[in-house]
């Protein structure tokens, strides 16, 4: 008897002591056909390792991974040679012990859909603006965020990934001037409690926004844009990055039939206040490599995420309609190319919206911008977008679900905004042949 209270107590030591070797994770991060990305970070030093199967097969093992201070303790692992369109449960080893959790970790693959069969089923989550408090950083008074189960209601809607809109860290005054300070910030966000079942099971991927980026409001002139660019790019799991080689998170990816285009509204920023029309907020590089990826994808439905709103026409706070001349040629191009399926998403907003911009050739361009997750909220007010509409908007922390369903030749889209107790305030519809050309 008191042999097996000892092994009892050693295993319960190693359990704990493992336990506490784990400062986040493990998260998912994109999806492919043969191969996916687990991200983990540990407290310490670590061997790291993940061991992978689908129901019926033996467990197989990625790689050990040596985590190291040098390297933010991160390490990114990577099951491969993985079957089309599989759901697999898969386990953390630290030090070569099983992590105990108390939720289920699964990561799937995507399907070979291709000329087989119609495209799946399938939804995402989207949401920015996520404050996580720090009371010795942040300043004094009401915290700004809070409701943090908003991350358990997320979770338990199931979605395949999560497009995360920006502001997804904010950086603070102590932050912003070090490289420490940076990581620090995402270090902290990452490890909330509520946080950790979402990104286990969930497959994520990230644009960023100023606070993510750097200061209020930042543009290119932010002296460390470099090492939040690093810092962005080691706590996020993106499958590509700085699509256009000068620098910044630009990239794309595709789930099932359906292209997503991840802009950089900040890297190549010019100052809001430059006095000039003339101004950059993507850059002519930026844009001209999205006009060909766009045109380069025959996706039913292109979102183009963004961190802040492009289609409405108010000229206030950091909105695209603040550089006229830019957004003007971006939504010309967009026109010229006849590129059909357009939809933006964005963040940033503190309040949820649609804009929908009505053309006289074309079909109309959609905005759908969601936040916030858990930073703060402001009371409704009319800003003078003329292309909001009215009865879908939301003023409290909030998510969406979008669900894309339907046959090849016809794919819907329906969004579902969520209360942060998981309760529908409201959907919207489009069909991917409400955007296109009129056909001669």
């Amino acid at each position: 008897m008191h042999y097996f209270l000892f092994i009892f107590l050693i295993i319960s030591q190693l359990v704990v002591a493992q336990s506490s070797l784990l400062q986040s994770g493990p998260m998912l991060g994109y999806s492919g056909f043969r191969e996916v990305l687990v991200w983990v970070q540990t407290t310490d030093e670590a061997s790291v390792k993940i061991g992978y199967f689908k129901e019926g097969e033996n467990e197989r093992f990625t790689d050990v991974f040596k985590t190291t201070k040098e390297a933010d303790y991160i390490a990114k692992l990577f099951p491969q040679d993985l079957e089309y369109g599989q759901s697999y449960t898969y386990k953390l080893y630290l030090n070569n012990q099983l992590v105990a959790f108390d939720y289920p970790l699964t990561f799937q693959t995507q399907t070979l859909w291709q000329w087989r069969t119609d495209p799946p089923e399938f939804s995402f989550a989207i949401g920015s603006c996520f404050y996580a408090n720090e009371t010795k950083d942040d300043r004094p008074g009401k915290p700004y965020g809070g409701e943090y189960t908003i991350f358990n209601s997320i979770h338990q809607k199931a979605p395949d990934f999560m497009m995360w809109l920006g502001d997804n860290v904010y950086l603070r005054t102590p932050d912003f001037l070090t490289n420490t300070g940076i990581r620090h910030r995402f270090r902290h966000a990452r490890s909330i409690p509520e946080l950790q079942p979402l990104l286990s099971s969930t497959h994520h991927y990230a644009i960023w926004d100023d606070h993510d980026y750097g200061p209020n409001d930042a543009d290119r002139s932010y002296v460390n844009k470099q090492l939040t660019e690093k810092a962005f790019n080691d706590y996020w799991g993106n499958p590509n990055t700085d699509a256009t080689n000068k620098g910044g998170i630009t990239g794309q990816f595709m789930w099932q039939d359906v292209a997503f285009f991840l802009l950089d509204n900040r890297y190549h920023r010019a100052p809001n206040k430059l006095r000039s029309d003339d101004k950059a907020l993507l850059g002519r590089d930026q844009i001209d490599w999205l006009i060909d990826a766009l045109r380069s994808t025959r996706a039913p439905f292109k979102f183009i995420c963004i961190g802040g709103q492009t289609v409405s026409n108010a000229a206030v706070y950091e909105n695209y309609a603040t550089y006229p001349t830019e957004r003007e040629y971006l939504l010309q191009r967009i026109e010229e190319e006849k590129i059909e399926g357009v939809i933006f998403l964005s963040g940033d907003r503190h309040h949820t919206e649609i804009s929908k911009m009505p053309r006289s050739s074309s079909y109309p361009l959609h905005d759908f911008t969601c936040s916030p997750l858990t930073s703060g909220t402001h009371r409704p007010k009319d800003e003078n977008n003329d292309f909001i509409l009215k009865d879908k908007t939301y003023y409290e922390r909030n998510f969406g679900i979008i669900t894309i369903s339907g046959s090849r030749t016809d794919r819907q889209l329906k969004l579902t905004i969520y209360n942060s107790q998981g309760q529908a305030q409201w959907d919207y519809n489009v069909s991917a042949r409400e955007l296109k050309y009129p056909r001669k």
